[in-house]
């Protein structure tokens, strides 16, 4: 969808605020850009609307060069949403998210009806609203109608320039849910620039992690927290766990009315029916039962991360898991208890617990 290809920029005064940039931002995506102030996110954000030219290097959109296309089209396509709000305040709240749609020459009937459309998805009453003047809302209305205000004329991409950062606690966390929900509903290319890694992680279905112009890691929030790259990552990110970091062992069950013995085995002593753990006379692991046939199965490390072991079982059809020590059972592991875990566990969709 956007590509950056080996993209710098060099101010006239020397500084390099982007170097070497390389990156592909995918389709209906949200990618959160993040890092210390003066790490070029802003800078590497603008250059895909033209607000800045890069000095070399280059950028595409649908695999087409930005310069090959008509800059007012460029832009058009593209919504844009500042920490400023920058609602025209002698407008109403109808005639600031006409103003793109009056550009490109939609006729008065669908603007009028894409207006109460936006309105609605963002929880504001039309009836209400749309004749009001900036200044009589809030603050955190306000931004509602910075956002849909870019999504008006419908574009394919969505840049948001730490659109939140000047609100309060309460209202940043609402927009930052409206932002999720609407996503789900409008699949959106989102390129958005933030100062607070809660903010990045909670928002991005990938992180990119800046420093002095270049990339530091990208990956998805879990693989960020779980994997960071260096020292700096892990600094940046500060101390957050998530619920997949936990180990197999302190969430899986006890064993005990899943388990046949060698001696009940040999005895034919044992249910027909039902998934069960062939073990010896010590609990070392021997082997896995189905309907009273010896099947190969999944077996799981103690001290393996949710996360690995969810990766493990991913597409298996197996009812339960062994989770051995040393291949000694010590516990069963189902997806019924990852998802009892992980619902147990405060945290947000990316992984990360909210503190």
């Amino acid at each position: 969808m956007i590509e950056f290809k080996n993209v710098s920029k060099v101010y006239e005064d020397g500084t390099e605020a982007v170097k070497d940039f390389t990156l592909k931002v995918r389709r209906g995506e949200t990618l959160t850009l993040i890092g210390p102030s003066g790490c070029g996110k802003t800078t590497t954000m603008k250059l895909i609307n033209r607000l800045i030219e890069p000095t070399s290097g280059t950028i595409y959109i649908n695999d087409k060069n930005i310069k090959d296309y008509n800059i007012h089209q460029l832009r058009w396509n593209i919504g844009y949403v500042l920490q400023q709000i920058a609602l025209f305040p002698h407008l109403t709240i109808e005639e600031n998210i006409s103003i793109v749609p009056e550009m490109k020459k939609w006729n008065k009937k669908e603007i009028l009806k894409r207006n109460d459309e936006l309105l609605e998805m963002v929880g504001l009453d039309p009836s209400i609203y749309k004749n009001r003047m900036p200044n009589e809302l809030s603050g955190g209305q306000q931004q509602r109608i910075g956002v849909i205000r870019a999504l008006a004329a419908d574009p394919d991409i969505i840049l948001m320039d730490e659109p939140f950062s000047a609100l309060d606690p309460i209202s940043r966390e609402q927009l930052q849910n409206d932002i999720q929900k609407l996503q789900k509903e409008i699949k959106k290319t989102i390129v958005f620039v933030t100062h607070d890694m809660d903010e990045a992680l909670k928002l991005g279905d990938r992180v990119c992690l800046m420093k002095e112009g270049r990339i530091v890691q990208l990956d998805q929030p879990k693989q960020l927290i779980m994997n960071p790259g260096n020292e700096f990552v892990k600094d940046f990110i500060g101390n957050r766990k998530s619920p997949w970091q936990s180990t197999v062992g302190n969430i899986s069950f006890s064993p005990e009315d899943y388990m046949i013995t060698m001696v009940s085995y040999k005895a034919d002593n044992f249910p027909k029916q039902g998934m069960f753990i062939l073990v010896d006379e010590r609990n070392t692991f021997v082997d896995i039962l189905v309907n009273g046939n010896v099947v190969k199965g999944l077996t799981i490390e103690q001290d393996m991360s949710l996360y690995d072991a969810a990766e493990l079982l991913d597409g298996s059809d197996q009812a339960l898991f062994p989770v051995l020590k040393d291949q000694t059972l010590v516990g069963i592991l189902t997806y019924k208890n990852i998802v009892e875990h992980l619902k147990s566990t405060t945290f947000s969709e990316n992984g990360v617990i909210q503190t």
